[in-house]
Parts: C-alpha cells; sequence; structure tokens
C-alpha cells in the first residue's frame, strides 16, 4: 500500500500497532510485563520524534502521516490510562477528562481542516504531551521500583499536572480557534 511507501509512515504503523501488545503487557502485572511496558513505551516515545524527524529531513511528509502521527499518540496514551483504570491504579474520572480533551481537540482540529484552516500543535499541548507520557512512566517506574510513599507523591502530581496541561492546552486551542464558532 502507498500510505506504507515511507519510512516515516511504517513507524507510525509501528507504533499503532503496538498498542494491544503495550496493554497486555501493562496488564500482566507481572515485573518482566512492566519493564517491557517501559521500554516499548519508551521506543513509541522516541519513534514519535524519529518519524517526524525522518518525515521532514526526507521530505517524505504524507497525509497519511499527518493524520496518523497524533492519533498514535494519542491511542498509546489512552491505552495506558485505560489500562491502569482496568488495573486500579487510576480512577476513571481524571482519566475521562484526558481522554476528552484529547476528543475535543482533535473533533477542533477537523472542524478546521473542513474551513480550510490548520491548527498547529502548540508548546503548552506539547508540554501537556510531556506530562502524559511522564504519568505513564511513573506509574510503571512504581510498580517495579520501591518508592514507598514518594512514588504515591510523584504519581499524584504527576496526575495532577496531566490533567492540569490537559485542559489548560484543550482550553488554549479551543481560545485561539474561537473564530471558527462565528
Amino acid at each position: 500500500m502507498k500510505m506504507f511507501s515511507t519510512i516515516p509512515n511504517q513507524i507510525t504503523f509501528a507504533r499503532i500497532a503496538s498498542v494491544p501488545l503495550f496493554m497486555f503487557l501493562i496488564l500482566s502485572k507481572t515485573s518482566i510485563g512492566t519493564i517491557l511496558a517501559i521500554v516499548l513505551f519508551v521506543l513509541a516515545a522516541i519513534s514519535d520524534a524519529v518519524d517526524g524527524y525522518l518525515a521532514r529531513s526526507l521530505k517524505q511528509t504524507t497525509l497519511f502521516g499527518k493524520f496518523a502521527d497524533p492519533i498514535a499518540d494519542k491511542l498509546l496514551v489512552a491505552g495506558a490510562l485505560i489500562a491502569f483504570v482496568q488495573s486500579g491504579e487510576l480512577t476513571a474520572a481524571p482519566v475521562m477528562v484526558i481522554i476528552a480533551r484529547e476528543f475535543l481537540v482533535t473533533g477542533l482540529r477537523i472542524l478546521a481542516i473542513a474551513e480550510g484552516k490548520v491548527i498547529p500543535a502548540s508548546p503548552m499541548g506539547k508540554l501537556k504531551t510531556i506530562s502524559h507520557i511522564g504519568l505513564v512512566l511513573v506509574i510503571l517506574a512504581t510498580r517495579t521500583l520501591n518508592w514507598g510513599a514518594s512514588g504515591e507523591i510523584a504519581k499524584g502530581v504527576f496526575l495532577y499536572l496531566a490533567i492540569g496541561l490537559a485542559v489548560i492546552s484543550g482550553g488554549e486551542y479551543f481560545y485561539r480557534s474561537r473564530r471558527l464558532f462565528v
């Protein structure tokens, strides 16, 4: 298929395809499963930067890549958060706030495209992504490393940071795009 003809698109597709395995490893709740989940998540996070860099430097940006790359990131983080809810490590309400923000901003981007406009990622949106990656890694790390009370504090800090940045960055996207609703 043509959409898989570039290396950046193949990397993006591999990231999407890794989500079920990643969730399985999280839900296994074994030491080896958690370690493998950490490795897979770090590789997926790195691959996000690599595929974007390759697409730009090799002049291989494609419509599929522009569509699938942000979806791959959202699937990976949402998959982790949903698995954490299922395993009892997070409650549903904060996860729903984070996932709702992703749906709302994606919908806003679709609306903008329909109006012939593009909403680029903002610095706040990038910070939000980093906070979500940090949250996933902290939760996985507290499983394997004996952080004691410090681990619960770190998990709480990253959870509130992830929620706060999700709400603030989502609000920023809607504020910057308010003319779409006039």
